[in-house]
Parts: C-alpha cells; sequence; structure tokens
C-alpha cells in the first residue's frame, strides 16, 4: 500500500523519476533517495540481515542505517553495500537487495533464525576447532561462500576518481545550524573556512522539526545563513561530503559524492568521487547526534524505525513508513514525531512513555492534540514477519521486568526513540577522551591534545538555542586561534524556540515474555543479528571487557560500525557485570566514519597510472631501437638491443665484446641519485655507511655500503663531494626511495639535531655510461670544456663543465672494469647527449647496450650486485669487502650488529667464484652445493649460486657463489645436484679478468 503523502517534504512533486528495484520498476521524484521512495511506493522489506537472514527495513534516514543496504548500478557503475537511505534517487536508477537468495520476499537462509540456538554469540569460536580435518573441506568453503553482503563489481570500473588537497584556518565538519552558525561566525572574524556537509542540502534536521530561529522559520533562516557564507570570500562550503577520518595535526579526510546522484556515467567531465585531504589550523566538530533505539522484542521487524527518521521521512520526502504509527520512547524529543505525524493526518493510536511521567511542553502539546499516552509502559514485541501488524503493550515495572496482562495495539510501524547520542567519533579518533554524561546517558566529549573543539549535539548540547550559542561560541574562538588576531568579542547568536523538555530515563532493555533469552529476539545490533542475550551470554562466559565482548559477540563490527547500537549495548553489557556504564567504558572509535569507495581511495592512480612504468629520457629511443625490456623495480630497462635475426643471446654478446673492444653505452638514468646538503651532511653519510664519507675531498668519488640496523648489506653505490656541504649518492635503480626514506627516518626520528636536507633527484638527471678502452677518444671528440686526460681525470674523480652542448657533471667511476666515465646532464637533454654521443662514436664501433652486458662485464670483473649476492642476511665480510668497514669511526648504522657472534661464525658462506669443469655449462642461479651428491635427501647444502653467465670474454661460464667457509677452499670442487644431472665446480678467485685493475686506467 503506497506511503505517499498526499502534500508534503521537500521533493520537487513535479518532476518524476522512474526507476528500478529487484526487477519491478517503480516511481519517485527529484529529491527522493532510494528509501524514501521504495517507502513512498509501499515497498518496506529493503534487506535481510546477515547471521539470521531476517526481513529488513530501514530504521534510520542517514549515514547510521544498518539494514537497508543495497547494491546499485549496473555494469561498470555497480557497488554493492549502499545505504538506501543515502543513495540520491535519479531517473533509471537500478538497485537491488542483497544477501538473500533466491528473492527478498522468500530467502533459504531465513532458515538459520529458526537455528538460532545453534548460532549463539560466539559460536564460530566453538564450532570450528573440531575436527582439524573439516577445516579446508568443509568450514572454510561455507564460511567464505557466506562471508560478505552484496556482490563484487565484476567489470572494470568505468567512472574516474580524483583526490584533492585543501587548507584551512577553520574547518567545520557538519552543516546542521551548530556547524552553519560556526561557519558564520569564524568566517566574519577573518578566517579561512571550509564547511564540509554530509547531505544534500545544508541545515541538518532543523528544518523537518518545525522549528523558528531568529523569529522566522528554521528553512529561511538556513538559506539566508548559506547565503552570507558564500558570499564571503574566505568560505568553501563542501556538500555530500563526509568527513570519515581525523588525524593527527589536525589532518582530515573527506570522501565527496560527486555524481552518484547523475544518471550517466561521470567518466571524461567530473569524477564520481572526490577523497579531500585537509590540513586545518583549527577543527570545529558539528556532527550532530545519533538517536538510540529501544531494545524490545522482534524490534527489528520491517516498520520499526528511529522516531528522529520517521519526522524526517515524514518532512523531508512527504512519506510516512505507515498509517498507524505507534510511538515509543523514554524521551521528550520523540512527541515531536508523534506531532508531525498528526500534522501529516497519520495516525498515533498511542504514544508508550517507559517514564513515570513527563511535564514538558511537547508531552503538553501532544495531550493537547488529543494523543494517546500511556506512561512507565514499554512495548513487550512487535507483531508481524515481513512488516509490522502491531505491537503488545505492557507496563513495566520497577524491576525492570515486563507485567502483566499485555494489550495489543494494531499499528504498521513504530516510531522508537531510546535518547541520542552525541556523534563522538571524530572527536575520538586522534585519542579525544570522552565523559559518560548521566543527564543524557551518554559519552560527551572530554579531553583532546588535538587543536580540535565540538559544538552542538555533538557536544551534548540538545535544544536549538544552545545548539546555536555553542555553535557561535566555538566557531568564533577557532577563527581566533587560528588567526591569532584579535577578532573582538563573538557575535550575539540568533534567538531559537525552545520547548522545555523533562529528563530521559536511561532504559537499555525492555524484555518481553517468555524470557528475553528464549523464543523472542532483542536486537541490538541489527546488521549483524547480535542480540541482548548474546551480551548477557559473553558476559557469562567471562568476557567483561568490553572490548572482548566487541569481537566475541561482533557488536558493533558492521558496516554502520555500531552507531545506533554501541551505547545500548554497554547498558546491558554494564547491567550484566553489575557496574556503571563509565566503568565498563567504550570501545574504540576508528577510521573511517563511514565507508567509502576503493576508487576514492585511488584516486587516479587506476589501470595504467595504478602502477606507473617509470621511463628514462632515453627509454622512447631505446624501444624504437630493439630494446628487450626487463622490469628493474618501477622502470623497463633494455635488457639488449637486439639487431634484426639476433637472438638475445647474440645481442648480449656483441654488446660486452664492443664494451671490452671498442666503446659501449648504457642509459644509468635509473640508478638513484639523491643529494644531501647542510654543514652535517658528512656526519649524516659517516653513519649510514660503513666506510668514512667526511673526509672525501670536493671533485672525488667513493664507494659505499649501507647496511641495516642487523649488520645486513642492504644497498651500495658511488658517493660523490660536490662541495664543502654537498653530496650527491648514487643507488641501485631499486632501491632509491628506500634509501631516501632511510635518511629522512633517521633524521626525524633519531638525529633531529643534525643539519642535513635529503632530497632525490634521480627523475631530475639523465645519466649515460661511456665505458670501454676507446671511451677517452669518443668523449674527447665532442665539443667540451673539460680535460679528459688522465693526470687531469684520475679514477674516482668527478668534475662539472659542457659536452656536446649540455651541462654535465661527469663520474669516473666503472662498473665494467674498462676505462668508463658516468655522465650526468639535465633529463631535458639526455637525449640530445645520447644521439650526439652515438653519431661521434659511430667511426668507432659505439655500441648501447642493456642491462644483461652490465651484468655479465661486472661478474667478468667480481664485483657485486645487491640482490644477487645479497638476500638481506649477507654481510659485507660475506662479500670480502672487509675494507670498506671503517675502523677510524667510532660508530655507523650496523657495527655493533657485525660483532654478534653469529656474524662472525668461521663457517659463514662467503663470496667465491666457480668454474665448472665443462666450460660450457652454465650453473643455473640458486644452485645448491652439496657435502656429498651421493648422500640420502634431504641433502646438506654448503653453498648457493649467486651469479651465472656465459662470459663473452674469456669464451666460457662464471659464477659467483656463497660458500661455507669459502675463500679457505680455493682450488676445491664442489658437486651442484640438479635435474639433468651434477655439475662440478671449482672454487677460484670472484675476479675472473683484470684482477690488478689495470684496464680501468688506461
Amino acid at each position: 500500500m503506497p506511503h505517499r503523502l498526499p502534500t508534503g517534504g521537500r521533493i520537487d512533486r513535479s518532476r518524476p523519476l522512474t526507476f528500478r528495484f529487484d526487477g519491478k520498476t517503480y516511481r519517485g521524484y527529484e529529491g527522493d533517495t532510494l528509501a524514501s521512495a521504495l517507502m513512498a511506493n509501499g515497498v518496506i522489506l529493503m534487506g535481510r540481515s546477515f547471521k539470521y537472514h531476517r526481513p529488513r527495513g530501514p530504521i534510520a534516514a542517514g549515514a547510521e542505517e544498518p539494514n537497508a543496504l543495497v547494491e546499485a548500478g549496473e555494469g561498470t557503475r555497480h557497488e554493492p553495500n549502499l545505504r538506501a537511505t543515502q543513495v540520491e534517487l535519479y531517473e533509471g536508477l537500478t538497485a537491488r537487495s542483497q544477501n538473500r537468495w533466491p528473492s527478498l520476499a522468500w530467502d533459504v537462509g531465513a532458515v538459520n533464525s529458526k537455528l538460532a540456538r545453534v548460532f549463539p554469540a560466539g559460536f564460530y569460536y566453538k564450532t570450528f576447532m573440531w575436527p582439524r580435518s573439516f577445516w579446508e573441506k568443509l568450514y572454510e568453503p561455507v564460511i567464505r561462500r557466506a562471508a560478505g553482503l552484496g556482490t563484487a563489481p565484476k567489470e572494470r570500473d568505468g567512472d574516474t576518481y580524483e583526490q584533492m588537497h585543501a587548507f584551512a584556518d577553520v574547518t567545520v565538519a557538519g552543516g546542521g545550524v551548530a556547524g552553519l552558525a560556526a561557519a558564520l561566525a569564524a568566517a566574519e572574524a577573518g578566517a579561512r573556512v571550509l564547511l564540509i556537509e554530509d547531505q544534500p542540502v545544508l541545515g541538518g534536521r532543523t528544518p523537518d522539526e518545525g522549528h523558528e530561529i531568529a523569529g522566522k522559520p528554521a528553512a529561511d533562516w538556513i538559506a539566508q545563513t548559506e547565503a552570507a557564507l558564500r558570499a564571503h570570500a574566505n568560505v568553501t562550503i563542501l556538500r555530500r561530503t563526509t568527513v570519515v577520518g581525523h588525524f593527527d595535526h589536525n589532518y582530515l579526510m573527506a570522501a565527496e559524492r560527486v555524481g552518484d546522484h547523475a544518471p550517466a556515467p561521470t567518466a571524461g567531465a567530473a569524477p564520481r568521487h572526490r577523497l579531500w585531504k585537509i590540513r586545518a589550523r583549527e577543527t570545529v566538530v558539528a556532527a550532530g547526534a545519533i538517536e538510540r533505539p529501544m531494545v524490545f522484542a522482534n524490534n527489528d521487524r520491517p516498520g520499526v524505525m528511529l522516531a528522529s527518521a520517521v519526522r524526517t521521512f515524514v518532512a523531508r520526502y512527504g512519506v510516512s513508513p505507515g498509517h498507524r504509527v505507534v510511538v515509543f520512547t523514554n524521551n521528550d524529543d520523540a512527541y515531536r514525531t508523534a506531532l508531525t505525524l498528526a500534522d501529516a493526518g497519520v495516525m498515533v493510536p498511542l504514544i508508550v512513555d517507559a517514564r513515570e511521567g513527563s511535564d514538558g511542553d511537547l508531552v503538553r502539546q501532544a495531550r493537547e492534540r488529543g494523543l494517546s499516552i500511556r506512561f512507565k509502559a514499554g512495548i513487550a514485541t512487535a507483531l508481524g514477519t515481513k512488516a509490522v501488524t502491531g505491537v503488545r503493550v505492557g507496563t513495566l515495572r520497577d524491576s525492570g521486568r515486563m507485567g502483566d496482562p499485555l494489550e495489543t495495539i494494531d499499528c504498521d510501524a513504530v516510531a522508537m526513540s531510546g535518547g541520542w547520542n552525541p556523534a563522538v567519533h571524530l572527536f575520538s579518533h586522534c585519542g579525544g577522551k570522552l565523559r559518560f554524561d548521566e543527564t543524557l546517558a551518554a559519552f560527551v566529549p572530554g579531553e583532546t591534545r588535538e587543536r580540535l573543539t565540538v559544538c552542538g549535539a555533538a557536544n551534548g548540547a540538545m535544544t536549538l538555542d544552545t545548539v546555536l550559542a555553542d555553535g557561535v561560541a566555538k566557531g568564533h574562538a577557532a577563527a581566533a586561534r587560528a588567526t591569532g588576531a584579535d577578532v573582538g568579542k563573538a557575535p550575539k547568536p540568533p534567538r531559537a524556540d525552545a520547548p522545555r523538555e523533562a529528563p530521559l530515563a536511561p532504559i537499555w532493555f525492555v524484555p518481553s515474555l517468555p524470557p528475553y533469552a528464549e523464543g523472542n529476539k532483542h536486537f541490538l545490533d541489527q546488521q549483524n543479528d547480535v542480540t541482548a542475550a548474546d551480551v548477557e551470554l559473553a558476559a557469562r562466559e567471562g568476557y567483561r571487557s568490553v572490548e572482548h565482548t566487541k569481537r566475541y559477540t561482533t557488536l558493533g563490527m558492521a558496516t554502520d560500525q555500531g552507531k545506533t547500537s554501541n551505547i545500548a549495548g554497554l547498558g546491558i553489557l554494564a547491567d550484566a557485570l553489575g557496574k556503571p556504564i563509565p566503568k565498563v567504558g567504550t570501545t574504540t572509535f576508528r577510521p573511517p566514519y563511514t565507508p567509502y569507495s576503493f576508487g576514492a581511495i585511488a584516486g587516479r592512480r587506476a589501470g595504467a597510472l595504478f602502477h606507473p612504468v617509470r621511463k628514462t629520457p632515453i627509454s622512447d629511443w631505446a624501444n624504437a631501437h630493439g630494446a628487450d625490456n626487463e622490469p628493474v623495480g618501477d622502470w623497463r630497462r633494455p635488457f639488449c638491443y637486439r639487431k634484426p635475426g639476433e637472438t638475445r643471446e647474440q645481442a648480449v654478446t656483441r654488446e660486452v665484446r664492443a664494451v671490452r673492444q671498442a666503446v659501449g653505452l648504457l642509459d644509468a638514468s635509473t640508478l638513484g641519485k639523491i643529494e644531501v646538503r647542510g654543514p652535517d651532511a658528512g656526519e649524516l653519510l659517516d653513519r649510514v655507511y660503513t666506510n668514512m664519507m667526511s673526509t672525501l675531498m670536493a671533485g672525488r668519488c667513493r664507494y659505499g655500503l649501507m647496511m641495516n640496523d642487523n649488520g645486513f648489506l642492504w644497498d651500495d653505490g658511488v658517493v660523490a663531494r660536490l662541495g664543502e656541504d654537498r653530496f650527491v649518492l648514487h643507488t641501485t635503480s631499486g632501491n632509491a626511495g628506500r634509501v631516501r626514506a632511510w635518511l629522512e627516518e633517521w633524521l626525524q626520528t633519531e638525529w633531529f639535531d643534525l643539519k642535513a636536507y635529503v632530497t632525490d633527484v634521480t627523475e631530475q638527471w639523465a645519466q649515460i655510461a661511456v665505458a670501454g678502452p676507446k671511451a677517452r677518444r669518443l668523449l674527447e671528440s665532442l665539443d667540451s670544456d673539460i680535460d679528459w686526460s688522465a693526470d687531469a681525470f684520475p679514477f674516482m674523480a668527478q668534475v662539472s663543465g659542457r659536452l656536446a652542448g649540455c651541462p654535465v657533471r661527469v663520474y669516473r667511476i666503472s662498473f665494467s672494469g674498462e676505462l668508463s666515465y658516468e655522465i650526468a646532464a639535465p633529463a631535458s637533454q639526455g637525449l640530445h647527449l645520447w644521439q650526439a654521443l652515438l653519431t661521434a662514436g659511430s667511426a668507432l664501433g659505439v655500441q648501447p647496450y642493456g642491462t644483461e652486458a652490465l651484468h655479465i662485464l661486472r661478474a667478468e670483473k667480481g664485483f657485486i650486485m645487491i640482490g644477487d649476492e645479497t638476500d638481506g642476511t649477507v654481510t659485507p665480510r660475506d662479500l670480502g669487502l672487509d675494507w670498506a668497514l671503517s675502523k677510524k669511526k667510532r660508530d655507523f648504522i650496523g657495527k655493533r650488529a657485525l660483532e654478534r657472534p653469529e656474524m662472525t661464525r668461521p663457517d659463514r658462506r662467503r663470496l667465491v667464484g666457480l668454474l665448472t669443469e665443462e666450460a660450457q655449462t652454465v650453473l643455473p642461479v640458486g644452485a645448491c652445493a652439496v657435502a656429498d651428491p651421493n648422500a640420502a635427501r634431504p641433502m646438506k647444502t654448503i653453498g648457493h649460486v649467486t651469479s651465472s653467465y656465459m662470459s663473452p670474454t674469456l669464451g666460457r661460464s662464471i659464477a659467483m657463489a656463497l660458500v661455507e667457509r669459502g675463500p679457505e677452499r680455493m682450488g676445491e670442487t664442489l658437486s651442484f645436484p640438479l635435474e639433468s644431472g651434477v655439475v662440478r665446480a671449482k672454487i677460484v678467485d670472484p675476479v675472473f679478468y683484470d684482477k690488478d685493475g689495470e684496464r680501468q686506467n688506461v
């Protein structure tokens, strides 16, 4: 039966919209939500609960809704677990209910409700322990199929998402009347203000409640205040935006639903969602309050709703959840709902009030309207299955039990109110301390270390006049603190009507007949089907900590995070433990306040941008000239440059011979390049490198090792000193970001007294290695102001100048063992320099070479490669790099760890070279050496191969390995069992070529 009221609401009845829900077509209006439009069409059943699959309708009207979860959109716009109360209606919207089969009306899973005795609190901790063999074959598959509510999207998301950064003097979280008052007061005091509101319109619930502010309807005052704010150039207003988290130092995250109310995908135009990252000098939280439900038997029936939600549906959407609505309350505020219903022509057969009585103005108005009120009474149970058909009402005894006889009241909806909980979530995210307010029977903000204040209902102000006054005072004070200016006295808050209200009676639970642990269920967490009996059971089984009770029962662990259930659950737990609620405490409020999409979290980092491939200035040229790429960290580097008809092996052989016999060019731009500047730059490097860097002269280079604090080698590279207080560090390609972060971590957490600054300049410079016996001839053939002679430019020196018209830094260092120069040029000129070198070197037989040739060249020289010869358990001593461990420095990272017994064990695996007995046999990397190849398996291994290649220079295979007592076993032959048979190899010096290093000094 339709529930749309003939008049009223703020919907646009001149703009009808069609939409589909579970395959049926319905009509609504512009301004409806999916929940209000379904309710208008008589659809109250909108979902099923998680555990028992009980029929559920909405109980709330906003973000706190636990029941009416739906999937919306089709194909690329499909999104599960949306609250129907927040899904704005648009033409063509398609939505489906979830967590049911085969249909919402007839769900096979509802049998779980009949088996409720089998599924008490914590049943999964007891059920799935035995027999152990059932876990993989039965328990886990069943649990995985049952887990979750909606269906994950299967198609690629067709929308775009973005992220924005914002800065404000004062950020106001919440655009109700308290937030509006705070924002206007802060703006008029000269502060830069950011006002954020979750709803499409400002004002919160106030326009729905018939209030007057400053002598005019509340809606008019809200419109005038919004206009005044928009007239300020220093004010930004975000609507449809939820502040989902408040973090240290007033860093806020806010999720904006930009295009969810649009009928078509937003790709190519505005994003669908936008994630705001906000820094605020001061934050004012005006998040309002959340109404508590009453806990009585079958309080989850479709049609049982929060009184404030009923009020919102009637006043904002022109929809009533029922035609005969019983109001059940323990406070005066619910009488507003009764009066709103009566004004809309909806029958209110009875107001059930759990208190002894009330002399409040709203109660008086209800009496004057002729509404029937029954005090000291409660609803024992709601009748019906898929919808409310009535309630049974009885007298509440002083013991808290329900007394006979029970009276049946015919109704099709219940509006319940158990009081209000200030929305303290944002206040608590950064450790804000709460205190329990006995008058409100709720937790309210206490102390915080953040520059954050709370105003309005979120601060426990529950009448309109106090809400406005609190908002003005907090906004004005925040502006004064944020700007540091003399902003004068706070403006006078607008006058507002404030009917006198009697105190509430904190009633957490209304028992049914028979005892509530049997037959009837009294729900706390409606999404997760947690009942009062579950909390009682947890207390009896020894779960006295509220955090333990939460996890044992799953109270507050659903997608609404307990917004409507936690305080009632605490009240019941406190009663069971015989403690006051403050002694029991509350659970931890953690971000996010409400769920938001993965798309917003990812922003533009999707598809090709999810993990962008980094390119050097030379990458495009390389790809056009036969580059056969391989991944190196986030880069794609040429493994080799293949000419037409060449295999990889042939190309690599050609490149190695070019470097050994003539000259080769390597794009080394991917190497990490980190500048360290400041008076203490040398001291910093002395602490992070194993050898001394502060004694390095300007214009000179030094190879260095970095260890972690456990003494294990994790990066190496050449350090060049550019000036007195300026160094450039070269790191491995994959470690540049980690090295920078490592330096920053030590500077910021341990050595904050050092005056040194770290900047990653990897992408600012193209770097080209020119290697080979003809390298100097090539460079001398180009226009340059640099003296390339061996005397003027010795090994491990660095000079700056110009080459081929480019400003360059040149380092005479070698990773190939040949005469070599590494030339750094600004990235914008890297390709020009590369092409100039190729052109000038054509007569010398210049060849570009890739990473595989680089690895062979370095292995022939016995140079280590981080990630090949290291695996996180290798020390410099293991690699024969004792010379790089300074004996002059008092300390450096990892020094003390090297003295541990494990690190000085004489039988540690150490680096050696290997030559196979069959010269053309290449050992596979990772092959294990065994003490006895004929021993029974598992064999004892005494080493493993770290690098292995076919050397074009030597005409045979070479390998490097870590072997127990390796250097002591020179000349010994080791066995390597492989699938193809046992390969034998002789231990030799790891330097296979030019041991005296003469070729790098030609």
